[in-house]
């Protein structure tokens, strides 16, 4: 979707306007204010309300979009929300421009950007594979012109555009099926989106991550025909000082393994990558925006399938980091690629601090449902930091306990730790299980975000289907706590 600047409002068939809660803008139409009044519109926070009028010998179609109380606290969530109510009505409606006149409004240059982030996170679609669907059914909405804006607000979307871009990057890996992204083909799409902005791009094979000693990883891939694959992201933008890293699972497709998942609902683990996708997406925002930080992101790619190579419940495997570890369920397979992806990352970067993310457990969402992601950490300055940027990002976090009577239930009695314990607190004991792999002194927060990278309903501002969740939220974090 292409996002303009215009002076004024040119002529338009479809015009949108800003409305607080109980106050309508005031040069606006007697018929269009009545009308509004009508049908109850009063600017509550996504509330719309659409009326013609004739303007110059020609029908105008208006919609005043609400934003709620302008002393509220969520004011910034709001106004993505109008946004998105805009997108959300006329993206396939026929209509190919929207014109968002801001005469008379009370937004910042801030909150027009946010304004336009919601319009065009809602916009997303992925409609590659639909060959048979119908006209009425087909994205229209092409164009969306800003007039009357205040100073500075192309200079906030240039930034936020960058946000919009990351997101979108991410919920296409997210939504991509598992025959078209496997490892290989996570890191060349990651190549080419990266290539031209400055993106330092590393990557592993098999030879090299078996001559590292990630028997975890690699035994977690060694029943697909797709080699797996370690894909590192640099981003140097802060000077000499050492990164953050961001390590994500990436896990392009699961079946479970030789633990087999039962087969409704199986295709949803084509986003079993949702923790590496947000990471991937986090840092083309990073280098989009000329991020003043160094940041490193880390993703373990692989497929986990039932072959006859694959790995079997008991088997023992040796991590990177020496450590051994019993499989007891090949279900449990991602804290096994994260472990050796995480002593990867702390030995080649030495990094000030670690962030996960992982669609890791059903435990978790049996926790918090769909509404927050789990988080674990050794740090509380660090949690603190990430939950204050997930509310601000809307990515929001609940932090959840750890502590050693968790740990000893995944004490092996053949190996050093066994990847799953019973099955209470599942979300809490794969974090142990992680917390093992992290060098001492070392702040890391793990990100369980099982529940949250992909969506049944329509949010605010996305449709059913990939969030893009974790990517805004890694952003903010950025901002608000390296570059500040």
């Amino acid at each position: 979707m292409k996002i303009t600047f215009a002076a004024a409002a040119p002529d338009a068939r479809l015009i949108a306007r800003i409305a607080e809660l109980n106050a309508l803008p005031a040069d606006l139409e007697p018929v269009l204010a009545e009308g509004a009044k009508a049908s109850r519109f009063t600017g509550k926070a996504g509330q719309m309300f659409e009326g013609f009028v004739e303007r110059g010998g020609n029908v105008v179609r208006v919609a005043l979009a609400g934003i709620g109380e302008k002393a509220d606290a969520g004011r910034t969530a709001a106004i993505e929300k109008a946004g998105a109510a805009l997108t959300a009505k006329y993206l396939t409606s026929g209509e190919t421009a929207l014109t968002v006149d801001l005469a008379n409004s009370s937004l910042s240059a801030t909150e027009v950007s946010a304004l336009l982030l919601g319009l065009r996170l809602r916009a997303f679609r992925h409609d590659t594979y639909r060959t048979t669907i119908k006209d009425e059914q087909k994205v229209s909405l092409a164009s969306v012109t800003v007039a009357n804006a205040p100073d500075g607000a192309e200079a906030a979307w240039a930034v936020e555009s960058a946000v919009a871009e990351g997101v979108e990057f991410t919920r296409t890996l997210v939504t991509e099926p598992g025959n078209i992204i496997y490892p290989e083909s996570f890191v060349a799409r990651c190549q080419a989106r990266y290539a031209g902005t400055g993106l330092e791009v590393t990557v592993l094979d098999d030879a090299e991550m078996k001559a590292l000693g990630m028997g975890a990883l690699l035994g977690v891939a060694q029943g697909s025909v797709r080699p797996a694959r370690l894909l590192a992201i640099k981003w140097n933008g802060g000077g000499d000082a050492k990164p953050t890293a961001f390590v994500g699972k990436g896990v392009t497709f699961d079946t479970g393994g030789i633990s087999l998942k039962p087969g409704a609902g199986m295709e949803d683990m084509k986003w079993d990558m949702g923790g590496a996708g947000a990471v991937a997406g986090a840092m083309l925002i990073l280098a989009l925006r000329g991020a003043k930080a160094n940041v490193v992101g880390v993703c373990g790619l692989v497929e986990n399938m039932p072959d006859g190579n694959a790995q079997r419940p008991g088997d023992v495997v040796t991590s990177m980091s020496g450590q051994t570890i019993e499989v007891i369920n090949t279900d449990a397979e991602g804290r096994l690629v994260l472990c050796d992806a995480l002593t990867w990352t702390q030995r080649t970067f030495a990094p000030v601090q670690v962030i996960d993310l992982a669609t890791l457990t059903g435990a978790i969402i049996a926790s918090l449902a769909h509404e927050y992601a789990g988080i674990f950490s050794n740090d509380d300055a660090l949690s603190d930091k990430l939950i204050a940027s997930g509310k601000a990002s809307g990515d929001q976090l609940w932090r959840m306990p750890m502590g050693p009577a968790y740990d000893k239930m995944i004490d092996s009695p053949i190996a050093d730790m066994k990847n799953m314990g019973s099955r209470y607190a599942g979300s809490i004991t794969a974090a142990q299980f992680l917390a093992r792999f992290i060098d001492k002194g070392t702040p890391w927060a793990h990100l369980d975000i099982a529940g949250m990278v992909w969506a049944d309903k329509a949010g605010a501002t996305w449709d059913k289907g990939a969030t893009g969740y974790g990517v805004r939220l890694l952003d903010r974090f950025v901002r608000d706590h390296l570059e500040a």
